[in-house]
């Protein structure tokens, strides 16, 4: 299958410049395509990866891929998507963006002794360009009239813009000039918001190389959930690459927790499963729904992928174990992970009884409620149930020396920290 075919099949095109003119090269050669992510942060989203995730396809079907950090585009802020003007981070706060990106890219994309893939960086050769050669060399090549047409440009006239994030798209510009002349690259792909920077970086090429000059871009769609809501955010924010800042098994949850209406788009976006796996787990969405086994192989598939399969597998126990109550089971960095987003109580425990330690923390608001729940059998203390009422609380219950995990009823944990 062709890559374009490929792409068209998973729904992930959107514009072309030269749909017939791509296809036809992508037959005849092994093309060099890129795409490119700013530094706004010390790690990627979930809504990051789209791109690469195609930029990926292309390399496995023999293409390849150069990935492009912008250690300059990002010191001015790319306005696409926004309606306001970015607040502009520090040199070395870039700097570390920077790092740490390129680590993560490199553990995402780059396997041992892989040297398909190239890692660029465009603050090394935009920084060697003084404000004379910019506006001379560059600059006389954009008609002022042309760049307020573009949607990024045009949306936020109102809003107002300034004259550095108006000059983004000709910063972008010169990264595909350049990655054209140096890196025989002859594809830019990127999310649909930056159709107006990819086709103004087209116009220069053409400009410098002559109008024969083979050059494409393409687009992915925007991605929506079925709910119209924006893809990637939940009430706690962003889904994050890095487990510190979403955990990997908040990570892996949340690709389970998918609606049904959406599992089989992400499938094809984000998973290098075949046509006949999707097409398959697609026909038990329809089938079996109740099973999720469309979800669990979606949350499999990407958790394995960003952050490996030790990962993946304590994940997993995680899951199962919050699922049947067998919470022993667990270390307490795992339960720190599973626990992160239900109540937490803190406390100094030495020994104390079980009504009234209840009590104290809040989890009971009486010791008569507290004394008829444990009676009813609805208190249950690290996944054991709680039946007697005099029962004395020690620290020695904590798991890891660390955590005592409290259900009352059928799921309403709580989180007691041991200081």
């Amino acid at each position: 299958m062709n890559i374009i075919d490929e792409l068209e099949w998973r729904d992930a095109i959107n514009q072309q410049t030269d749909a017939e003119g791509l296809r036809e090269l992508t037959n005849q050669k092994s093309v060099s395509v890129y795409c490119g992510v700013d530094p706004t942060g010390d790690s990627m989203h979930i809504g990051h990866l789209i791109p690469f995730m195609v930029l990926k396809r292309f390399q496995l079907a023999g293409h390849r891929p150069v990935m492009l950090i912008g250690g300059a585009t990002g010191t001015i802020g790319d306005p696409s998507g926004r309606q306001s003007e970015r607040s502009l981070q520090t040199l070395e706060q870039i700097q570390a963006n920077v790092d740490a990106l390129t680590a993560q890219m490199k553990k995402l994309f780059v396997t041992d002794g892989d040297n398909q893939i190239r890692m660029v960086n465009n603050y090394d050769w935009t920084h060697k360009i003084n404000v004379i050669e910019f506006l001379r060399d560059y600059g006389k090549n954009f008609s002022i009239n042309s760049m307020l047409a573009k949607d990024v440009v045009a949306s936020r006239l109102d809003s107002g813009i300034s004259f550095t994030e108006f000059s983004y798209q000709i910063l972008q510009s010169l990264d595909y000039l350049h990655l054209y002349q140096h890196e025989d690259v002859q594809l830019q792909i990127g999310g649909s918001d930056q159709w107006g920077n990819i086709t103004s970086g087209l116009d220069l090429i053409r400009r410098k190389e002559g109008p024969e000059a083979k050059a494409f871009g393409l687009t992915i769609p925007l991605m929506l959930k079925a709910d119209g809501t924006k893809f990637g955010k939940t009430a706690g924010g962003a889904i994050w690459l890095d487990p510190n800042k979403t955990t990997a098994f908040e990570f892996y949850q949340f690709w389970a927790n998918t609606d049904d209406r959406d599992v089989v788009k992400y499938l094809k976006y984000f998973t290098f499963l075949s046509k006949e796996q999707i097409d398959a787990l697609e026909e038990k969405v329809q089938t079996e729904p109740h099973k999720r086994e469309a979800q669990k192989t979606l949350a499999e598939e990407m958790t394995r992928f960003v952050h490996g399969e030790e990962l993946l597998e304590q994940a997993k126990r995680i899951t199962a174990a919050l699922f049947s109550g067998d919470i022993k089971s667990l270390t307490a960095d795992e339960i720190e992970q599973g626990f992160k987003e239900m109540p937490t109580y803190e406390t100094a425990l030495e020994s104390k009884n079980i009504v009234e330690w209840l009590v104290d923390l809040g989890i009971e608001p009486s010791k008569r409620q507290a004394r008829e729940d444990i009676t009813k059998g609805a208190i249950s203390m690290n996944g054991e149930k709680v039946s007697d009422v005099a029962l004395e609380v020690t620290a020695s219950e904590a798991i890891g020396g660390r955590f005592i995990i409290i259900r009352k009823g059928k799921k309403n944990y709580s989180l007691v920290k041991l200081s």
